[in-house]
């Protein structure tokens, strides 16, 4: 059985991506090989017209919104759990797959309860967002910068170190909720999908409500001198507006019982998944 996720072509990492092999390996030691016949979709927006074709797809928590299409779901498909509502939908399956997103988990297997916290605020862009750019901004405020390209095991290190999170990453929202972290949603631009973070806000029972905050970037060596000047005017506003934004938002956390409920339910499909396995439901055919 092959865990499939999304890789990017040009070798970028992307924190939401990489908890894949992080996770699994942890909770399913073992199970997952090169044998691509079966397919494990775990973590991710994965769920479209562009999966690879395969004798059996397993599903567990993913979600649908990128892609042209929805894929036919068939006998070959054994779904276990999905990120949200949403996607149940979308697939035209029963609601009573719309655990949630299975990054939810890790507050099961990371102890973040550092009282004695670096950073009061920390943030977290969209992958697409991230630069050395966003980070000097951060750090001119005395914030802490988290950024998705960086290795799981580094990103959660510097959770552990913050007090509130904002964050354009929604598995940065979904990893800090996991590990009782308080933290705001904020958006940049549209390419933000809002499907997929109000599919697993419902799955938690929050409402995703995010604040605007202003894009920015550096000047590239094109830039005329009044276009420089524009752009440090804009990283001004960026600084007050992040600023702004951490001391007048109210943060979202999930609530402890509805938290324990999905951890809870995710586990209980990972035991049935497991039960399945043993009773050879997914042997090889190679």
């Amino acid at each position: 059985m092959k865990l499939f996720y999304y890789r990017d072509p040009g070798g970028i990492k992307n924190f939401g991506d990489d908890l894949n092999p992080w996770l699994w390996q942890r909770l399913l030691p073992g199970v997952f090989d090169a044998d691509a016949s079966t397919l494990f979709v775990g973590i991710g927006t994965i769920l479209n017209d562009a999966m690879p074709k395969a004798t059996r797809t397993v599903v567990f928590g993913s979600g649908v919104g990128y892609g042209k299409g929805i894929p036919r779901v068939d006998d070959t498909w054994k779904i276990y759990c999905l990120r949200g509502p949403l996607t149940a939908k979308a697939l035209g399956v029963s609601p009573e797959l719309a655990v949630s997103d299975p990054a939810m988990l890790i507050g099961r297997l990371v102890n973040c309860e550092n009282t004695n916290k670096k950073h009061r605020y920390a943030y977290m862009p969209h992958l697409r967002n991230a630069s050395q750019a966003w980070e000097e901004i951060c750090q001119s405020i005395g914030f802490g910068y988290i950024d998705p390209r960086w290795s799981v095991d580094r990103v959660l290190a510097a959770f552990n170190q913050t007090g509130t999170l904002i964050t354009e990453a929604m598995h940065g929202a979904i990893v800090a909720d996991a590990l009782r972290i308080p933290w705001i949603a904020v958006y940049t631009g549209s390419g933000i999908l809002k499907f997929k973070w109000q599919d697993w806000c419902l799955s938690v029972g929050l409402d995703y409500a995010p604040k605007p905050l202003l894009p920015y970037w550096y000047p590239d060596d094109n830039f005329k001198a009044y276009a420089r000047a524009r752009n440090w005017a804009r990283k001004q506003r960026v600084k007050i507006q992040l600023a702004y934004l951490a001391r007048t938002t109210r943060p979202s956390l999930t609530t402890t019982a509805n938290q324990e409920r999905v951890v809870t339910e995710l586990e209980a499909r990972i035991d049935t998944f497991k039960q399945d396995l043993a009773a050879g439901h997914f042997a090889s055919t190679n």
